[in-house]
């Protein structure tokens, strides 16, 4: 599925492009922050650390996530 683009016009979302979404289908939009956008250069440290990560749990180095989230928390 692609990304929809709506505009409001009249207080009414409007898409820019005619859509095969199935009649009736409930959508759950979010405000786009385009200042949010990685640069290139962010967007490659982010692809490395999860190519990294990727690794790590083809090999069995993994973590449960309450015990991360309880040692991230404990950080504070």
């Amino acid at each position: 599925m692609t990304n929809l683009r709506a505009v409001v016009r009249n207080g009414r979302l409007t898409l820019d492009l005619p859509t095969t979404l199935p009649e009736g289908t409930t959508l759950d939009l979010v405000l786009d922050d385009e200042d949010d956008d990685p640069t290139p250069a962010e967007r490659k440290k982010v692809d490395a650390v999860i190519a990294k990560g990727l690794i790590s749990a083809g090999v069995g180095r993994l973590r449960r996530a309450d015990e991360l989230i309880r040692d991230l928390r404990a950080r504070r």
